[in-house]
């Protein structure tokens, strides 16, 4: 399947990814789930992009950039993205040597085109749709690493589709320039004019192969997140900002993992202060995600190692609950698409940002899109038609929820 391959066909299995603040055992986590997975019926693969490969020690079994089998109907991959790409290079390599040559250009290589920036992301992505629709797995559990890692990796479907929409119709922008009649001279005419066609579909592909991954990622019933946390007030706060950045990228998070978690017994004060502690600190992760499921996983001595260590920490984890199954979910929040509604002076657009403040959220309209800001994080929503020839009258935070206000604008109405 090529780079750049919007299609996808066949029966589509299930994924669930995990990620949360760096050392938390987040690869642990996705390591016991898929295992327990497969042991109760679901043909599963584990999988890991991180270039780090923490998934042979932690399955105690050598992965690679191929599925292994690790027990009957277990298999392990260590996603290589550079081997990735080489696969994927003979189906692009002739849409970009037409644009060399045409353009007089020297070939890139494949190893330069590789590290260039959101490639990796891009490989990524198409390697789990690919393991989704290959029919080969009911399940496949993704360690996506560490919060920002995962954001940037789940986001960015939605960062190339804006690309790619700044540049083909109706925006056009390398349209407009690429046409000879539009061209600022006749040499660039001359030079770049038979370019339009083969890049031109080059970046529509890319961007039916983008609105794909998206549609994959933020589906509630084929797509989960789960985040994975330490019963610790840093640890929490990561996770709370996490859970926002998800929300507002409209992801599906359907439970949280508490790691690392100290019980009660071993008659020690040390313990017995830790276990204190530790259950003040999930009354608060349960009081702040509710009604998603907290999962409890017990601190132990040492990180579980191999296939028997880590089904016995997922089923303690999970106790009667499927691994493969979706957890749980807030209303309202639960990867929806932002939500038009009639008012009496116009619409209103809306879409779940947990945990934000007002002092977090800033708006900016730019042309047919909206700019949402919740702290660190951004997002650029493509407004519905109804909405293009409105003016952004107010916003507010309401139950989660951030609600804009739009009212026509006469003057687009008379021009339209």
């Amino acid at each position: 399947m090529g780079l750049a391959d919007g299609q996808s066909t066949g029966r589509r299995g299930r994924a669930v990814l995990f990620t949360g603040k760096g050392g938390g055992g987040t690869t642990t986590v996705a390591a016991a789930t898929a295992t327990l997975a497969a042991q109760r019926g679901h043909r599963t693969l584990l999988v890991s992009f991180s270039p780090v490969g923490g998934l042979t020690a932690t399955l105690d079994h050598p992965v690679a950039g191929e599925p292994v089998e690790l027990e009957p109907g277990l298999f392990g991959q260590q996603v290589d993205v550079q081997g990735a790409f080489e696969r994927r290079w003979d189906a692009l390599r002739p849409l970009l040597d037409v644009a060399w040559t045409q353009a007089g250009l020297d070939p890139i290589e494949a190893e330069e085109l590789a590290g260039l920036s959101g490639i990796g992301e891009t490989l990524a992505l198409l390697e789990l749709r690919d393991q989704l629709t290959c029919d080969r797995y009911d399940l496949v559990v993704v360690d996506a690493g560490p919060a920002a890692d995962a954001l940037r990796l789940l986001a960015f479907p939605e960062t190339l589709s804006w690309y790619c929409r700044r540049l083909l119709p109706p925006d056009g922008r390398f349209v407009r320039w690429i046409r000879p009649s539009l061209a600022r001279s006749a040499r660039l005419a001359t030079r770049f004019g038979h370019l339009a066609e083969p890049v031109y579909d080059m970046l529509a592909r890319l961007r039916a192969t983008a609105a794909d991954l998206r549609a994959i990622l933020t589906d509630p019933v084929q797509t989960s997140v789960r985040l994975v946390l330490t019963p610790e007030t840093a640890s929490l706060a990561v996770t709370r900002q996490m859970f926002t950045a998800l929300s507002l990228h409209g992801l599906p998070v359907d439970a949280v993992v508490a790691n690392r978690v100290i019980g009660p017994g071993g008659g020690d004060v040390w313990r017995a202060g830790w276990a204190a502690s530790h259950r003040e600190q999930l009354e608060q992760i349960e009081a702040a995600f509710a009604p998603l499921p907290v999962l409890r996983a017990a601190y132990r001595g040492g990180e579980p190692v191999g296939l028997e260590e880590l089904a016995a920490f997922g089923a303690a984890a999970y106790g009667s609950l499927d691994p493969a199954g979706v957890l749980g979910a807030r209303v309202g929040l639960d990867g929806e698409a932002p939500r038009v509604e009639r008012t009496e002076d116009g619409y209103a657009l809306s879409f779940g940002v947990p945990f934000a403040t007002r002092g977090d959220v800033d708006l900016a309209r730019m042309g047919d899109e909206l700019v949402v800001t919740v702290g660190p994080h951004r997002r650029l929503l493509a407004l519905p038609a109804a909405l293009r020839r409105c003016d952004v009258s107010a916003a507010w935070l309401r139950d989660d929820r951030l609600v804009v206000s739009f009212v026509p604008d006469p003057d687009q109405w008379v021009r339209a």
